[in-house]
């Protein structure tokens, strides 16, 4: 009897866990690249009361086990790496990752300094003082000095002057290179923006500030540039809305309630069978 008003309360505290997963999955419904999850569950270890036994040599055919499972747990909550719709906005430092649902932007805290890069989704790209190119919470952006890639990463950097010349403009075109036109109407190359992609982005851990750190599970970052092979494009002037379906985040609310209210009712009719079974001693 005991069994069954433990069994109720793993069974909330899952629909729990899964009511915190898709709240912060609607709170995040207009955050930038924004990768939903969800949760899924498994049965916990079950008690046997009898092991199954085969056929014996005098015809009795065999007994299945008798078993009393013990209540589910959470088996885990899985990020939906698919990527959202590209947003117009028509700012020019806007980027949007296209046909690479596995690529992600690098970026550093340090500017490379320590080697410890994170990764994001999130293109919405600034420049401080110093022309460097940043996230908005002032993330170096990572790349290549150059216009080709397979370097070293260096933190991107659009600076005013190119010796006695004065930048004019610029553009990142779809594969992340930045041609600056300057002051004689020349133009070059300043650099190229970086892509990492991962074998198993699923296992990537995420940090808040919508970055991820690599994880034991995801893989070493494979680095790359937009447009090559494997890697996604980059669209200036879009950025990647959240993946997050709320009729979908709703339907689920709506279940987990249900499947909450459902475990209360067997630890209530559980106890009430308790109670029946104390009342035969008056």
């Amino acid at each position: 009897m005991l069994n069954s008003l433990y069994s109720g309360i793993t069974g909330m505290k899952g629909q729990q866990t899964k009511m915190d997963v898709i709240a912060n999955n609607i709170a995040n419904v207009n955050t930038t690249g924004f990768k939903s999850q969800r949760v899924r569950f498994q049965d916990m270890i079950s008690q046997t009361n009898a092991n199954a036994q085969g056929p014996n040599n005098a015809g009795r055919g065999g007994v299945n086990a008798q078993q009393v499972g013990l209540g589910s747990q959470v088996a885990s909550t899985d990020l939906m790496m698919q990527g959202g719709s590209l947003q117009f906005t028509g700012r020019g430092l806007d980027f949007g990752i296209q046909n690479g649902d596995n690529s992600f932007f690098v970026v550093s805290e340090d500017g490379g300094a320590s080697g410890m890069n994170q990764y994001t989704r999130d293109g919405a790209f600034y420049t401080d003082n110093n022309g460097n190119l940043t996230t908005s919470n002032g993330y170096r952006v990572m790349g290549y000095a150059g216009g080709a890639a397979g370097g070293a990463l260096v933190p991107l950097s659009i600076p005013q002057q190119n010796g006695n010349l004065t930048l004019q403009n610029y553009n990142i075109d779809n594969t992340g290179t930045i041609l600056g036109t300057y002051s004689d109407g020349s133009t070059a190359v300043i650099g190229r923006i970086a892509l990492a992609n991962f074998a198993n982005p699923d296992g990537l851990q995420k940090s808040g500030e919508n970055l991820y750190n690599a994880s034991a599970n995801s893989g070493v970052p494979q680095l790359g540039a937009p447009s090559e092979d494997g890697f996604g494009l980059v669209r200036s002037g879009f950025t990647e809305m959240s993946n997050v379906d709320l009729a979908t985040e709703f339907t689920e609310m709506i279940v987990t309630n249900r499947a909450y209210q459902a475990n209360t009712r067997s630890i209530t009719t559980s106890d009430e069978m308790l109670q029946e079974l104390i009342n035969l001693k008056r």
